[in-house]
């Protein structure tokens, strides 16, 4: 189809926690109704929790495209153009964080070090792929194999002997 202002460009990439997430929202549901159903008055209350967790997982995500990143979290939103961003840190745990020109940072939601790729490859090169250089340098090294001469182990029958004194005879 024509593109039209309301489709997102192609090299966009909506980085979001997967959908499957819902069905942890059902079953959450099913684990509170039991005891709702059981003391209401205490308890009915906590039959908001899944949709409060299913309202979390469709509004938690991270958008990269060509104008930057825009980090949607459950209470902001934050965009940043590419030209204040400097870096990206993957902690030990949790999700990224972008590096800004002014030293600060702010969490990128659902990136990690595996969604690497999507982010490279919609930020048009000013992120970069490890994965891809690492790939790179492999066809690289296996292109070299290919057009040098194969090494021959073997020797072409010519030897330096070097001889080593006598235990008898003493050097001087």
């Amino acid at each position: 189809p024509p593109p039209s202002s309301h489709m997102q460009d192609s090299t966009t990439q909506v980085i979001q926690i997967s959908r499957l997430s819902f069905l942890a929202c059902g079953l959450l549901f099913l684990a509170l109704a039991s005891p709702a159903l059981a003391w209401p008055e205490a308890f009915a209350w906590t039959l908001v929790i899944p949709f409060l967790v299913a309202a979390w997982v469709v509004r938690v995500r991270t958008v990269v495209g060509p104008d930057g990143v825009v980090a949607r979290s459950t209470f902001s939103t934050t965009t940043i153009p590419w030209e204040s961003l400097k870096g990206i840190r993957f902690p030990k745990r949790g999700w990224a964080r972008a590096t800004l020109t002014d030293d600060s940072e702010v969490p990128l939601p659902v990136v990690t070090f595996g969604r690497l790729p999507q982010l490279a490859e919609a930020s048009g090169g000013r992120i970069t792929d490890p994965y891809a250089a690492a790939d790179d340098a492999r066809a690289a090294e296996a292109a070299a194999a290919e057009r040098s001469p194969a090494k021959d182990d073997t020797t072409s029958g010519t030897r330096d002997e070097v001889s080593e004194p006598d235990s008898d005879t003493e050097t001087k």
